[in-house]
């Protein structure tokens, strides 16, 4: 009788943390996914930034070369 009410309190014990771990988890990806949701990468930069990034023209590529392309890069 005491072996089976101690083995019912270890089963609590192991499910309530890891109940409270998986909730901790979880509540910690929702902050985490708060935080970046208002994180705009894309916006203008301001003072004396300057954006890097130039779109380039896009290039018709024939066949070969992009072969070639992808065994130089596994892309």
């Amino acid at each position: 009788m005491r072996r089976g009410l101690l083995l019912v309190l270890d089963t609590m014990k192991v499910f309530l943390l890891f109940t409270g771990c998986t909730l901790l988890f979880y509540f910690g990806i929702l902050w985490v996914n708060q935080e970046y949701q208002n994180y705009h990468r894309y916006d203008v930069p301001q003072g004396k930034a300057v954006k890097v990034v130039q779109m380039e023209t896009i290039k018709q590529h024939t066949f070969l070369e992009r072969l070639g392309l992808f065994y130089q890069t596994g892309e």
